[in-house]
């Protein structure tokens, strides 16, 4: 699977642009505000019908714009696929492949898989539960479509669940028969989330420290737990529990939406005691276990997007990284930096034939290497 091209149009500073992909290795080089993140957030927007960095719409609109439309092509399966998204003020949102609109944008999630590996990424490692747990559900998703359709049933039913619960708690009568109406229409995605979770988990974890080795270049060994409250309880009896709890406190307390994944370099938290080289690497590592995971799946691999990676790696960490995306993987890759020379050079020892756009000359050029 492959983009073959882009058209941006009023999507964050680009008024409109085109771009023609003709490599598997893509580099993008550019100073700082060029649009080198801009570009690759517009391929993970047409894999997943949103933004990897932008939490709403209108943080995707070019300044003063009233919408922006995204056009890409993809080749898979020697099939040629177009991919349009089109969003319009206050709130017309259109997604198309091949011309025929979906009526659930979520069933677009899945269909062309791409990992995403960004700066602020590394807060999956060091930073609040609900981070791993969106890494975890960003990759099931793409592998299982009941899954995060389950996944969007449970959000919502728990959002109505907590907007019921402080309600109620204004009011002099509380209405527990409507509460057991919630519970019972929460515990079937639930149930089939954590199972899913589980099962994913046993061959994500595998290939987490197998990457981690690969990466650091040593035989250091990562222990990993997946998290959460129906690992020895029955979630039905969790919430009859919490009753008084949920009441008090006007949430729910108990739940998938508290999971995590915990990490561990030897008994202690990872995080706790990593060094930012370890962090890095694991963060590396849980990617691409994710990528290894999707590939093995579809049946063949994702568009991977490496933004800012050069600044994250010491030079024998990045080396053994691109080993492994250049060298060991076939699918696309797309990597951006600031330094042209420097990714010219880095990406030289690992690929015969790349592609590198310069976004501050506007010039593309197609470099070959024996």
């Amino acid at each position: 699977m492959k983009f073959t091209s882009l058209i941006l149009t009023s999507f964050k500073n680009y008024n409109s642009a085109q771009f023609n992909f003709n490599q598997r290795i893509v580099g993008i080089c550019g100073h700082n505000g060029k649009g080198k993140t801009n570009l690759i957030d517009a391929l993970h927007y047409l894999s997943f019908t949103k933004s990897y960095f932008s939490k709403t719409e209108i943080g995707n609109i070019q300044f003063n714009g009233e919408g922006f439309r995204l056009q890409g092509k993809i080749e898979n399966n020697l099939h040629t696929h177009d991919i349009t998204s089109i969003y319009r003020l206050p709130a017309s949102k259109e997604f198309f492949l091949d011309e025929a609109p979906y009526n659930k944008f979520s069933h677009h999630v899945g269909k062309f898989p791409c990992v995403m590996v960004a700066p602020d990424d590394i807060e999956i490692i060091t930073g609040a539960g609900e981070l791993r747990r969106k890494f975890l559900d960003m990759l099931i998703s793409q592998a299982d479509p009941d899954y995060l359709q389950q996944l969007i049933t449970y959000n919502k039913v728990l959002s109505q669940r907590n907007s019921f619960l402080k309600q109620e708690n204004s009011k002099n009568y509380f209405d527990h028969d409507l509460l057991e109406v919630f519970d019972e229409q929460l515990i079937p995605p639930a149930e089939m989330i954590h199972t899913a979770r589980k099962k994913f988990s046993i061959e994500l974890f595998s290939l987490i420290n197998q990457f981690y080795k690969t990466i650091s270049g040593d035989e250091e060994v990562i222990q990993i737990e997946y998290s959460s409250m129906l690992n020895q309880n029955k979630f039905s009896e969790l919430l009859i529990a919490s009753r008084q709890k949920d009441k008090q406190l006007q949430r729910t307390n108990v739940g998938i939406h508290r999971d995590d994944l915990i990490f561990y370099l030897g008994h202690s938290l990872f995080k706790n005691v990593a060094s930012q080289g370890q962090r890095k690497t694991l963060l590396f590592a849980s990617k691409l276990a994710e990528f290894e995971i999707l590939k093995k799946i579809k049946g063949f691999a994702p568009v991977l997007l490496l933004d800012d990676v050069f600044e994250k790696l010491d030079e024998r960490r990045m080396g053994n990284l691109l080993n492994y995306v250049c060298k060991e993987n076939d699918g696309q890759v797309f990597i951006t930096d600031t330094h042209e020379e420097r990714l010219r050079l880095s990406l030289a020892d690992y690929c015969h034939e790349m592609q590198i756009i310069n976004l501050d000359e506007k010039k593309v050029s197609l470099l070959s290497h024996n």
